[in-house]
């Protein structure tokens, strides 16, 4: 197994600097880390889809009614051309189809398909276990804490944008 050196290790190598960089750049480059660090040993476990698929039928399926292409790009944070390039690879795999809006026949909505929720259900166990481990020992509070904190800063970076 190849070794990765951690983040809490590199702030303490002796071959990195990281004096100077202020902590709000030190946490961007930690939630980037971590991002890419999640995402390969989600797609590892996973091993039909991506971490990225996987979390585009997350959100589909957290969605009241099934969403529009638009609808899903914003909930994930990305444009509408990944998105879609998204889908269509869960279509060709047979967990999403596009079905036409009842009220507006030009949106068509994602709908996850019956092949999609039983692979859910199997990945669940897989999942439980991955999300159990990688929490443990953090208390409840520092992950409520955690998550205002990206919030506020997602926020701000909208406020960028506009």
């Amino acid at each position: 197994m190849e070794t990765v050196l951690r983040i809490d290790e590199a702030r303490e190598s002796k071959d990195l600097d990281f004096s100077g960089i202020p902590t709000s750049y030190y946490l961007l480059g930690l939630l980037s880390a971590f991002e890419n660090r999640f995402q390969a040993v989600a797609d590892a476990s996973m091993e039909v889809i991506s971490w990225k698929q996987f979390f585009a039928i997350i959100c589909i399926n957290l969605c009241k009614t099934p969403p529009t292409l638009r609808e899903l790009s914003d909930i994930l944070g990305s444009s509408h051309q990944n998105v879609k390039k998204i889908l269509l690879k869960l279509q060709q795999r047979g967990f999403v189809e596009f079905v036409p809006d009842e009220s507006d026949r030009r949106k068509q909505r994602i709908v996850l398909t019956e092949r999609c929720l039983r692979f859910c259900e199997k990945t669940d166990e897989t999942g439980g276990r991955i999300m159990e481990e990688m929490f443990r020992g953090i208390p409840e509070e520092d992950l409520e804490t955690t998550i205002r904190t990206i919030t506020n800063i997602g926020r701000n970076l909208d406020s960028v944008r506009a």
